[in-house]
């Protein structure tokens, strides 16, 4: 969210449903590796998720969607989901936003974690893109900077942090 890693027109807050974000995937690349896995953000089933969406030129689609499936899809844990969504600024519902969503069917697929099992992974792992505790605290701060407050990820930030610290 907070990376795109393409260029946009436009990015607005939204919200989307049927959908949550939670650390339900083993990264053996980008923050573990095969023998260390770390722990990465996906969306999984069930309730909702307020996150980021970016507005592409028409003519830079297929350069970004072939961008955003060679940076997400380097072991194909995620698929492609076209979702509705409502834009937070003006409510405005729009039809067809592109996502990525686990897999639940991939080997990667961590499902839902308790807490200490998160933690000890994601103190632990690194990978080529950065250490996993790293990216978790990224994410927290990205979030309040969004005016999101994720109790769930701060808690888990919290005792990734007890874990370093001992």
């Amino acid at each position: 969210m907070w990376r795109p890693g393409f260029a946009y027109l436009e990015q607005h807050q939204a919200r989307i449903t049927g959908y949550h974000r939670g650390f339900c995937v083993y990264s053996y690349h980008h923050r573990g590796t095969p023998d260390r896995p770390g722990l990465v953000l996906g969306l999984t089933r069930g309730g909702s998720c307020r996150g980021m969406l970016y507005r592409v030129a028409a003519e830079q689609s297929d350069e970004t969607i072939a961008y955003l499936r060679e940076r997400e899809q380097v072991t194909a844990v995620y698929r492609e989901v076209w979702v509705g969504a409502l834009r937070l600024s003006d409510g405005k519902r729009l039809p067809k936003v592109l996502t990525y969503v686990a897999d639940p069917r991939h080997e990667q697929y961590a499902g839902a974690l308790d807490m200490e099992t998160q933690a000890g992974l994601i103190a632990r792992s690194e990978g080529k893109s950065g250490r996993n505790p790293d990216y978790l605290a990224s994410m927290v701060v990205h979030l309040r900077h969004m005016g999101i407050r994720d109790r769930g990820l701060e808690d888990l930030l919290k005792a990734v942090e007890q874990r370093l610290e001992a």
